[in-house]
């Protein structure tokens, strides 16, 4: 995966600053691009790769900003070249190095761009060398590329090991008075729900997220209640669960996790994702919401809303009675010419929110085995509006604390270190609303189901 350039552009397509790492492209290309993307957005065929003769441009936007990679003659596109390339390791090279300037400009904007011009030109050198990728991390950036580029300092500079080492994500030395991992399991449910209640999608996208504060270079071994591995040890499969499309962090050897499914690491000190997971299954209903919208011709709307979280028979020992949904959001559309509002809750606030023309009832703390009522009422004009348009679905929003939808278990953590000290580990299990869509209409009862898995 070799590139060329890069570029970084304005909203209008101007060039703020570039990097040639080859010089096998000239740099006046760049004045393609925008030309070819409004051409594209007129013909409606947007696409992320566009081609001006044989230099190709791979690009992403973020906040108003363009991230360009030039290529000459890849051979995913031109069959005659030297070069193989994988695009998807392109585009992932684009957002680290969205992610890096984040890091350390906090928002990549236009203004922190012009603002840091010194400090973006180091960072690009370092992100990488004669087009391939580098030093990526940006904890280990932040040891030798500094913000007080302003500073003259005396005696030579020197790169930290890291940027050598095998290790390249963790610098030596490290110590703490207090050896802890945090372990947060955090699984987002996404579920959508066609007109007639039926479940079209469900899935279930789990991260596991590390906030690591050991001494030395620790060795951690972490284990799941992988099917996978209980298959290969000969144990039983009824408490397991099959993880689908796993990411792994790079600090993870890849190749143990192949051979014997053991998940084993050295790992950066401080946050840090470890891995992410997708699940593909069919879950049971856990949260209902019963909705009924009333339209009345020239005068009014009556929407009537209830929320209920469910404990059935099939959901007993997963998520207890004493478990609570913490910050719900239910965002109910109501039409674009309302106006007066008047709402009735049995618990939390609701609020009308006019320039996404939607109710919003939120409910702090929602204890498992309750039910809630929430009534609105709206004027209508006089003279009625045809809607053209079909109804926006209901959303949803919730996090549900020590417990996870699929049933993922952290069985143990073990951490091995040279000097043989004593670290405790602690985990946390979080499910939260991801793409939760439901249908709406004024004369059926819609159902809103985060299901859970058997």
């Amino acid at each position: 995966m070799s590139a060329s350039a890069v570029f970084i552009l304005d909203v209008k397509g101007k060039p703020l600053i570039s990097r040639n790492y080859k010089g096998d492209v000239p740099m006046t290309e760049i004045e393609h691009f925008m030309p070819l993307l409004m051409q594209q957005e007129e013909e409606g065929v947007l696409a992320p790769l566009l081609t001006h003769g044989r230099v190709h441009f791979l690009w992403i936007k973020h906040s108003n900003l363009y991230c360009i990679r030039a290529r000459a003659g890849c051979a995913w596109v031109v069959a005659t070249t030297l070069k193989n390339a994988n695009a998807s390791l392109v585009y992932s090279f684009l957002y680290k190095t969205v992610e890096v300037f984040c890091e350390y400009f906090k928002e990549l904007e236009e203004e922190s761009i012009r603002d840091n011009f010194v400090i973006v030109y180091e960072l690009l050198d370092e992100l990488m060398d004669f087009g391939f990728p580098q030093t990526t991390d940006s904890k280990i950036l932040q040891e030798y590329i500094t913000q007080q580029g302003n500073k003259l300092e005396t005696g030579k500079s020197r790169v930290p090991s890291t940027v050598t080492n095998a290790v390249s994500w963790r610098s030596e030395g490290i110590k703490y008075k207090k050896n802890e991992v945090f372990i947060d399991v955090i699984e987002s449910v996404n579920l959508l729900v066609n007109a007639n209640g039926s479940v079209l999608l469900s899935e279930i996208v789990g991260t596991i997220k590390l906030k690591v504060f050991l001494s030395g270079m620790p060795e951690l071994r972490l284990g799941l209640n992988d099917r996978v591995l209980f298959e290969l040890t000969g144990r039983s499969k009824n408490k397991s669960v099959e993880l689908e499309d796993v990411k792994f962090h790079q600090c993870v050897r890849l190749s143990r996790f192949d051979n014997d499914r053991t998940i084993s690491f050295i790992p950066p000190d401080g946050d840090f994702e470890l891995m992410s997971y997708r699940l593909s299954t069919q879950v049971k209903p856990l949260i209902w919401i019963e909705s009924v919208i009333e339209k009345f011709s020239h005068s009014r709307v009556e929407i009537m809303v209830k929320v209920s979280l469910l404990l059935g028979s099939k959901a007993k020992g997963q998520f207890k009675k004493q478990s609570v949904a913490n910050g719900v959001e239910i965002s109910v559309p109501v039409p674009s010419d309302a106006d007066s509002p008047r709402f009735k809750t049995s618990v939390g606030s609701a609020k009308y929110v006019p320039e996404k023309n939607v109710v919003i009832w939120s409910i702090k703390s929602f204890p498992g085995g309750k039910e809630y009522l929430m009534r609105a009422h709206f004027g209508l004009p006089s003279v009625e509006t045809e809607e053209v348009e079909g109804r926006p679905p209901i959303g949803v929003k919730f996090e549900i604390p020590y417990f996870t939808v699929s049933g993922i278990q952290v069985r143990y953590m073990k951490i091995i270190e040279k000097s043989g000290y004593q670290a405790l580990p602690w985990v946390r299990y979080i499910t939260q609303s991801g793409d939760y869509q439901l249908p709406t209409d004024p004369y059926y009862v819609a159902l809103a189901v985060l299901e859970l898995t058997m």
